[in-house]
Formats: C-alpha cells, sequence, structure tokens
C-alpha cells in the first residue's frame, strides 16, 4: 500500500545463469514459399530427439507427404480440429519425455489458421448473442447477410484462448517452431494509405515479442532474419540480414541451443492474483469490523432486548415513542441481528418491535371505535383503555417474560400458578392476569363478529369502521376493503418474488397448493418473509430502499410505487 517501504517478506537474490532458453522460433512467408519443407527437414537434427508435429488447418495438409523429405524425423499428433483438442495435444506433446536424452521438438503448421479459427469462434458467437438478444426483445434479428460486430470483450475472450496455447508452449523444455503466413499489403501513414508495400505477420499482433527469433521467406531459398534474441550470433541490430543456406539445425546452433537451460527462465504474470489479495483484504476487514462492532452487540443480548421491549411497552405515557426510541439506540440493523423467542414465535428484536407497534396501533384504532366503559369490560379490567394498554398489548408482561424463561432454560410461568415467585423483572400483579391476545391471531376479537376484519388486515390509509356493529347488508360493501388489502398483499408478494429473482407463482406455491390463499394466510406469509427480502436489499447495497421496506405498515398499497425505480432495473425472473 501507499507508503509502506519495508519488505513484506524474506527475500533473496541471486546471479544469472547466462543460459539461453529453450528457443520459440517463429517462420513467416507467403504462401509454398518452403516453410513447412523447412520445418520438416530440421526435425532430422541431430540435436533433437524427436518432433511432434500438430497440423492445424486442412487446406495444406503437408505433413504426412513431407515425411518423405530427407532426413525427416517426426510424428503427428492428431486432433479433431476443436480448440480444446488442439490444447489437448499441445499439452501432450510437452508433457512427452526427451528420447535419447535430447530434447523434444514442437512444430505448430500454422498458427495463422489458429488464430482465423479463434476470430470466427467469437464472430459466431456474436452472431448467436446477438440472435437471442433479439428474440428476448422481440425484435427482427441480426441481417443474415452482413457480418455482427464483435465486442471487445469478445476480442479479449479470443486473446485469452491464444495466450493459453502460448503459455503451455512455454512450459515445453525443448524448442519450439511455429508457422504463419505472411502478406504483402499496403503501407499507411498517419492513418492514409500510401503507395509502399509492407509484410504483415497474419496472426495475433502480439506474437512477434513473444517468441526468439523471426525468419522471414520471401521466395523459395531466400530466407531473412528480422528479429532476434541472442548473444551467440554476431547480428547488426536495427538491419533485416540474408540468411545464408537456412536451415532450423543452423538456426538452432546459433541460438545457442546446446548450452541451453533445461526449462524456461521465466516469471509469469498473474492477474488472477489481484482477485486472491482482495479476498484477503475482504476477509481481514470482516474480523476487524466484527471487533469493533462486538462491544455493543454483546452489550443487547435476546434477554436484555426483551426486557427493553417490555419496559417499553409498559410506558404509561406513550409506548409508541419509547419503542421508537429503543430503535435510535441501538439501530436497526444491530436489532435486527439479535433473535428473542415469545409466544409469537422466533424472530429478531426489530421485527418484534414492529409486531408490538402494529398492535398498539391497532387496538388505537379499536378504542376510537368502541365506547371507553365497553372497552373496560372487555378487557376484564376497570381501569381506562389508555392505563390498561401496556398489560393488554401483544408482547409485554407475559410474553417477554416467556421470552427470557426460554434463554435461561427455565420453565415458562403458568398464569394458574399463585405461589410462584415472580422474576426479577415482571411485577407480581401480572402472574396472576391473563394471557395477552396475539395481535396476529387469525380469530376476531370478542368485541367484532365473525364476518367482520381484524384491524391489521385492513389497508391502515383507509378511514377507520364506523362503531356500530356491521349488519349483513353491511358486509358487501366491506368486501372491496378485502379485495384492497389482497392486493396490496399480492403487490407485495411479487415484489418479493422479483428481490428473489423467483417468480410469483414459486414464491407463492407452499400456500397455493390448494388454491388460492385466504387473506390472514397471504398476510402471515407476506410478513415472514420480509426480514428475508430486507436481508437481500441489505446485500444488493440497497439500504435506504431496505430500511424503508421495514418501515412498511401491513398492507401497504403503496408497496409497487416505492419499489418502482428498483423493479425498473432489476431482471425478472422467466
Amino acid at each position: 500500500m501507499p507508503g509502506m517501504t519495508a519488505p513484506q517478506r524474506e527475500r533473496r537474490s541471486r546471479r544469472p545463469t547466462g543460459l539461453p532458453n529453450p528457443p520459440m522460433m517463429l517462420l513467416v512467408g507467403p504462401e509454398k514459399s518452403g516453410k513447412s519443407y523447412e520445418a520438416a527437414a530440421g526435425s532430422g537434427s541431430d540435436l533433437l530427439g524427436m518432433t511432434y508435429w500438430i497440423e492445424i488447418g486442412g487446406s495444406e495438409g503437408t505433413a504426412d507427404y513431407y515425411g518423405r523429405v530427407p532426413g525427416a524425423r517426426y510424428e503427428i499428433v492428431e486432433h479433431d480440429g476443436t480448440y480444446q483438442d488442439i490444447l489437448d495435444a499441445i499439452r501432450w506433446a510437452v508433457h512427452q519425455p526427451p528420447v535419447d536424452g535430447k530434447p523434444n521438438m514442437i512444430v505448430i503448421d500454422n498458427v495463422t489458421v489458429l488464430w482465423d479459427m479463434l476470430s470466427d469462434e467469437q464472430a459466431l458467437y456474436a452472431r448467436w448473442r446477438a440472435e437471442r438478444k433479439a428474440q428476448e426483445q422481440r425484435r427482427r434479428g441480426p441481417n443474415p447477410d452482413l457480418p455482427v460486430t464483435v465486442d471487445p470483450d469478445l476480442w479479449n475472450r479470443a486473446k485469452d484462448r491464444w495466450g493459453e496455447i502460448l503459455w503451455h508452449l512455454r512450459r515445453h523444455s525443448g524448442p519450439t517452431l511455429l508457422l504463419a503466413r505472411q502478406e504483402i499489403v499496403t503501407a499507411f501513414e498517419n492513418d492514409k494509405p500510401t503507395r509502399d508495400k509492407t509484410r504483415r505477420i497474419k496472426a495475433e499482433k502480439n506474437l512477434p515479442a513473444a517468441v526468439d527469433a523471426i525468419v522471414e521467406f520471401h521466395a523459395l531459398g531466400e530466407a531473412y532474419l528480422t528479429g532476434v534474441r541472442t548473444l551467440h550470433w554476431d547480428v547488426t541490430p536495427g538491419q533485416v540480414e540474408r540468411f545464408e543456406n537456412f536451415s532450423v539445425d543452423t538456426l538452432l546452433r546459433r541460438l545457442g541451443f546446446q548450452e541451453a537451460a533445461a526449462t524456461r527462465q521465466v516469471t509469469e504474470a498473474r492477474p488472477e492474483a489481484y482477485l486472491q489479495e482482495q479476498e484477503q483484504q475482504r476477509a481481514q476487514q470482516q474480523p476487524q469490523r466484527g471487533q469493533q462492532q462486538r462491544p455493543r452487540e454483546n452489550e443487547l443480548t435476546g434477554p436484555k432486548a426483551a426486557a427493553l421491549i417490555k419496559k417499553a411497552l409498559e410506558d404509561p405515557t406513550d409506548p409508541e415513542a419509547a419503542l421508537q426510541g429503543i430503535r435510535e439506540e441501538w439501530g436497526i440493523r444491530t436489532l435486527a441481528r439479535v433473535p428473542t423467542e415469545s409466544r409469537l414465535g422466533k424472530m429478531s428484536a426489530d421485527d418484534l418491535i414492529t409486531r408490538s407497534l402494529a398492535y398498539i396501533k391497532a387496538q388505537a384504532e379499536k378504542r376510537q371505535q368502541a365506547p371507553g366503559e365497553q372497552q373496560g369490560q372487555q378487557d376484564g379490567t376497570g381501569a381506562s383503555p389508555v392505563r390498561s394498554e401496556p398489560s393488554s398489548t401483544g408482547t409485554p408482561s407475559a410474553v417477554v417474560e416467556q421470552d427470557q424463561a426460554r434463554e435461561h432454560h427455565e420453565e415458562p410461568p403458568q398464569p394458574q400458578a399463585t405461589e410462584q415467585a415472580p422474576t426479577e423483572q415482571a411485577p407480581p400483579d401480572e402472574h396472576d392476569a391473563p394471557p395477552p391476545p396475539d395481535p396476529q391471531a387469525e380469530e376476531p376479537p370478542l368485541a367484532e363478529s365473525p364476518e367482520e376484519t381484524s384491524a391489521a388486515e385492513e389497508p391502515q390509509d383507509l378511514p377507520p369502521r364506523p362503531a356500530a356493529k356491521a349488519a349483513p347488508a353491511k358486509k358487501k360493501a366491506d368486501d372491496p376493503k378485502k379485495e384492497i388489502a389482497r392486493q396490496a398483499l399480492l403487490d407485495e408478494a411479487e415484489v418479493q418474488a422479483r428481490v428473489k429473482f423467483v417468480t410469483v407463482g414459486e414464491h407463492l406455491g407452499p400456500i397455493s397448493e390448494g388454491g388460492d390463499p385466504g387473506l390472514g394466510q397471504l398476510r402471515d406469509y407476506v410478513q415472514k418473509h420480509r426480514a428475508e427480502v430486507i436481508a437481500l436489499l441489505e446485500e444488493a447495497d440497497e439500504p435506504a430502499l431496505a430500511d424503508i421496506y421495514r418501515r412498511a405498515p401491513m398492507p401497504d398499497l403503496g408497496i409497487m410505487k416505492k419499489f418502482s425505480q428498483y423493479l425498473d432495473r432489476a431482471p425478472s425472473a422467466q
């Protein structure tokens, strides 16, 4: 990293060996200029054990015929013409042991056809990708008579496949002879054509830099040395020299192959190591973040979170503000990681606060609909509705005490027990009170008829229902409200399916096997999957949207509007 000057590990330096590498030689020239003939004749050099000939492209087909060249001594490595089989043939040739203690030579005839094949592969793939994209967008595909543009990512893929070929050839302990075609083209100057002509190698443009010697054949028996890397040969820099009486054996000797190293002395670049470095840094940062957050997380355990929620629900003035104060103090993410267990089931402390807030709101709406005296009789106490709220919610006292009892592996307090000593966090008179109602229970409260829906099932942005009892004729008027709530829950189910990248049918499959689910069943199912969707949104770097969804009511009539931008840019499951 910047500013670090000390070495990070122990290192050693060494003196150079002075030995040349096993050479990679490139013979280029126009068609029928003698490249393959010289390669066949060079296979008989006494410096070589055996020569393995890999012929690519059936247009020439000289490998079998040139076996009758005087002194030729090579074997043909067969393949099926695909890239993977050609690559495997090279692997096989590289791993062949020396013959008579002498290294083997590999001949690739020719690399021009190999590069043309890699280019054709990407052109075919580009057309296939364009046709598939056209089908997905339901539009006309590309014109079969016109070429398709090959994107840069496909050219990079072709270069990677080409580089893998050279990577294996560099592992060869003997010489490698590459044959390529050369063509005469118009020379350009400042991107404009001139009257001059120049010679160009038909292969990947970085090939000349990868070899140790380049010999051009202008005609039969006319060879020129255009590039070489050697100290065993006195050459004039910057000049093209005529190579009199060329032969592969002479080229090997002038490159110092007699005293070459057993393997190529080179350290390959490893770009993939950058990904490993990023993974290591991420692994090191996670424990550090855990250590920074651990003191705060250790302070908030399941029993302590339950005690805080219980105390907030027993607040005689404003329990809703007390619950929100817990979120502000500890943070939503910390509360979401603290598990709690109560009569409502296993859930995080944040979900328990959400359920408590929803029930407080539902109870407040019920008190607005019924007279205070009637509400007091239904509660079984003579106190006012406001004062009895903490002891009649779905999660104070009894529910939270059950949570704490499970954490300490003790017997949960029984409502009928009169001699059991109270816990430290619960007042003594709460053991004799009946268990509080469940805010998510399917059965309607006693003050309602079975035909009515609970406050949790109604859209929370609609006006409260009138206080009068619903007559049979009024049940039909409430049906639109149920339909509005059902549609809002279905919209939220669609949002959850899109975030999980599944279809709505797959998402609602567990509750749709026997037909359309009921309103309460659909509500509980959607509520159950909220925590999973919130976690997926945070992993997708959408913390703001996750927080909005965490605070959304149940049901939320505006859920599609809140997720409109996310759904527009997110792919949908087919």
